[in-house]
């Protein structure tokens, strides 16, 4: 074949259990297949190079689906620096997480719908979710207001995150 291939999300995938519903949006190539209690992702043609590199990705989205409806994810982010804090304020009923991470002004984002955020302390954030994907995503926005930076090791660290700090420059 020549040129570049297109694939086509026609099949929709619906995971369901106790944490919510997950819809994923699969290529017609992708064949599910129900043996007993479990579940087995096939593919049409293996020989097709994107096929065969797409088999485990949409495997691992299924699964993933599948882990959070049931059981549900969760990622912490811990605040590191002399008075980094977060807080949960609600501003015309709409629930936001607040970090004074660095600046004199504190930053925030609006809590997606399917993440609940709690603050057990004021330098540590859990969030979960039956989705992983808009969960983490969620996460690294967090991050983005101050990342770990590698000379003191302020910031906010995501998931159990550690970097090496580096030595001081001396002339």
């Amino acid at each position: 074949m020549l040129g570049k291939q297109s694939i086509q999300l026609t099949q929709l995938v619906t995971v369901s259990g106790p944490k919510g519903v997950l819809d994923l949006e699969v290529a017609d190539f992708i064949k599910l297949n129900k043996h007993d209690d479990k579940i087995s992702v096939e593919i049409l043609n293996s020989s097709n190079k994107i096929q065969k590199q797409l088999w485990g990705t949409y495997r691992s989205l299924i699964n993933n689906n599948i882990v959070g409806v049931t059981e549900g994810h969760s990622s912490t982010l811990r605040l590191q620096g002399t008075g980094y804090r977060a807080m949960l304020e609600t501003v015309d009923d709409v629930k936001w997480v607040k970090m004074k991470v660095g600046k004199c002004v504190l930053q925030g984002l609006p809590i997606p719908e399917g993440v609940e955020v709690s603050v057990p302390t004021p330098t540590l954030l859990v969030l979960e979710g039956a989705d992983k994907q808009q969960l983490n995503l969620f996460a690294g926005r967090l991050r983005n207001f101050h990342p770990p930076e590698p000379y003191k090791g302020k910031g906010v660290y995501m998931n159990g995150e550690t970097i090496k700090l580096k030595a001081k420059k001396v002339k």
